[in-house]
């Protein structure tokens, strides 16, 4: 084994290393967060059941004589609960009661009737009005078993509800919800395994693609030392005919090695949110008992989402496609003016809903040589986006200024312009700024798309904040058709 092999196998023994460690860390604090969920639940149980001591409590005594029933039914009610695929048949939940010094005067499993509570975290707190909870190994029953406890104050209404005359404490066996638990670590370490094993096998492909170009100037060394007879001009022709397609080689495994990490953090990123939705509604829908008009609005919720996630699809793929594009396949000489008059039109219908205006300030016509249909897609996106931060009844305005060896389009709104943080970001894949009228983002998608088109184009494209009179500009610009084409 070649001293670079162990150093490659050394770097992916360091990732799977570093990712198996964050695993580690990750399942560890899978625990704590079930557990702080189930501490919320019983907190709201406890102050339920204090509530429903206190109305039974008359002249600050403790009256308990209908848990006792009450709990027996509990306990020998049997049902079947399908959670997420873990089946639920009985009640676990446990309750004590205790009077102003801690006795307990109520048991759900009849095991401390009686005896002295009061040093127990959770009821000392609650005895003097604080927040208590405790987890404590459930000594009468199995020793492996942990029992988390949460108690809360039982008041004397009589006198105002400020006389604590007792305390509840509820509890719940830890491995009640440990199945969860289980299943989400088996789950988490599924998900980690199959990343490391894709990025593993992520890094081995791109390895090839990096090393193949030295292979190609491998293969003219070969070639040289192939040759009978020294011919100088052959040799430089094939020495620059090999350079050029390691470059080209090494050019595009180091684009799509940057490629493929940016879309994978970004879009992981994005698409996150609305599969969050998604999964919140499509779990609320499954409420056999769900209001008609509840229904109705979670369901359009998951359309929305799904067709957000769609849109970010579809635009990415364009993306991708103008991306891997190194020149125009067909070019064509556009007049600029038509072609705005179009636009200008167009846009006019769109903003007409919101009062919106579109001026065309042109002077000159100007020609230019490209491609029609991502031009007008690059325009038109920019005036969308003016469309959509301009106030109602605000103007657009589209500029046309001819340059000596180049033609700027201008796009103008009257909005509030470019915030400062987000100047340098406006053309990041899939950065957006909320929309002043919706308050929503866009896929961010777009503007980069523009920055493709003008790339092709030997153009560029900018968007800054208007010098006066508030609003922002996007200015598209591209060289001028030479004379005669």
């Amino acid at each position: 084994m070649s001293k670079r092999t162990r150093i490659f196998i050394g770097i992916l023994l360091a990732y799977a290393l570093g990712v198996g460690a964050l695993m580690y860390r990750q399942l560890g604090d899978i625990d704590p967060r079930y557990r702080e969920s189930a501490e919320e639940s019983l907190v709201e149980t406890a102050q339920l059941l204090a509530v429903l001591v206190e109305g039974a409590s008359h002249d600050g005594a403790l009256q308990t004589e209908t848990l006792g029933p009450l709990f027996q039914s509990l306990y020998a009610r049997r049902f079947t609960a399908d959670i997420f695929g873990f089946e639920k048949t009985r009640v676990e939940l446990r309750l004590t009661v205790v009077d102003r010094s801690g006795t307990v005067v109520f048991d759900s499993m009849n095991r401390h009737l009686g005896a002295d509570h009061s040093q127990w975290h959770d009821i000392h707190l609650a005895l003097q009005g604080e927040y208590g909870a405790r987890t404590s190994r459930d000594v009468d029953g199995d020793p492996k078993t942990s029992v988390m406890f949460v108690a809360a104050p039982v008041r004397d209404r009589t006198s105002g509800g400020d006389r604590i005359i007792g305390a509840v404490s509820v509890g719940k066996p830890v491995q009640s919800f440990g199945q969860f638990v289980e299943a989400a670590r088996r789950k988490t370490l599924l998900v980690g395994a199959t990343s490391v094993v894709a990025v593993l096998l992520l890094a081995v492909i791109l390895s090839v693609w990096l090393v193949r170009p030295f292979g190609v100037i491998a293969d003219y060394v070969r070639y040289v030392r192939a040759q009978r007879s020294f011919s100088l001009p052959r040799l430089g022709r094939r020495a620059l005919g090999a350079i050029g397609a390691a470059y080209d080689e090494m050019r595009d495994a180091l684009a799509g090695r940057n490629y493929v990490a940016d879309y994978v953090q970004t879009l992981t990123h994005e698409v996150k949110s609305p599969l969050s939705a998604i999964r919140g509604a499509a779990e609320l829908l499954q409420e056999p008992t769900m209001a008609d008009a509840d229904r109705a609005r979670f369901s359009a919720n998951i359309v929305r989402e799904t067709q957000r996630i769609q849109e970010l699809v579809d635009r990415m793929m364009e993306l991708t496609a103008l991306e891997s594009r190194r020149s125009l396949d067909e070019t064509a000489v556009i007049p600029l003016r038509a072609l705005l008059e179009e636009l200008a039109a167009s846009a006019q219908a769109t903003g007409a809903a919101r009062a919106l205006s579109v001026e065309l300030l042109a002077g000159d016509d100007a020609t230019v040589e490209g491609d029609a249909f991502l031009l007008r897609r690059a325009l038109a996106n920019l005036i969308d986006n003016a469309l959509d931060f301009s106030p109602a009844n605000g103007k657009i305005e589209l500029m046309l200024r001819v340059q000596p060896r180049s033609v700027d389009i201008s796009v103008r709104d009257h909005g509030p312009g470019i915030p400062e943080y987000a100047e340098d970001k406006v053309f990041e894949k899939f950065y957006s700024l909320a929309r002043p009228h919706s308050r929503k983002k866009s896929t961010g998608l777009g503007l980069p798309f523009v920055k493709e088109i003008a790339e092709l184009h030997h153009g560029r494209v900018t968007l800054k904040n208007a010098p006066e009179g508030g609003g922002a500009v996007a200015t598209l610009s591209l060289p001028r058709a030479t004379p005669g084409a």
